[in-house]
């Protein structure tokens, strides 16, 4: 993108996530200082990021990222893309940079099937719904999985994720606090 990038990224350990993008970080500004001659920093703030289930939502992440340079009109088609993962998971082009994850590897039980089923998918019209949840949960550093994934996370972290609405809860049509009184 001409502006940020995305990363769909498992990190191993608690914390290695924020080393990982630390060290882009530092040496992707080193690299463009000196060739552009420049000084200073390249980024706006932090990294955001959202934790996503191992199910068809890390797959909907990945179709999110695989047409976002076709969405903001740098390409016609994800194969397009220099800087996409489609042309080794839709088209075998051998990519150093990606592991074999087992989403992927569940896609079928060929290679052929599995890049068959990859470019079906990316294909496949999605809900609206479902760019606006991601770019949200992004935002707000939230969760992207089923509730259930994330009363689960909650239950491991001890803390609240799902959001409840703020502020004074919500008047009921026809009922004001002297009835109820």
């Amino acid at each position: 993108m001409t502006n940020h990038f995305h990363l769909l990224v498992e990190p191993t350990e608690v914390g290695d996530l924020g080393r990982f993008m630390q060290s882009v970080g530092r040496r992707y500004v080193r690299y463009v200082n000196e060739s552009y001659g420049r000084t200073g920093t390249l980024w706006e703030g932090r990294f955001k990021s959202a934790a996503v289930s191992l199910d068809e939502y890390l797959i909907a992440c990945s179709r999110y990222i695989e047409l976002n340079p076709v969405r903001a009109g740098l390409v016609k088609h994800p194969k397009d893309y220099r800087w996409s993962s489609y042309q080794s998971r839709a088209l075998g082009v051998s990519d150093r940079l990606l592991d074999v994850d087992p989403w992927y590897e569940g896609l079928g039980a060929t290679t052929k099937e599995r890049q068959d089923n990859y470019r079906e998918w990316i294909e496949m019209q999605s809900d609206e719904g479902e760019w606006d949840g991601i770019r949200h949960a992004t935002q707000r550093g939230r969760l992207i999985g089923r509730e259930a994934f994330q009363k689960q996370v909650e239950a491991m972290t001890g803390r609240r994720l799902l959001g409840e609405a703020r502020g004074r809860p919500k008047k009921l049509p026809g009922i004001s606090i002297e009835k109820v009184l």
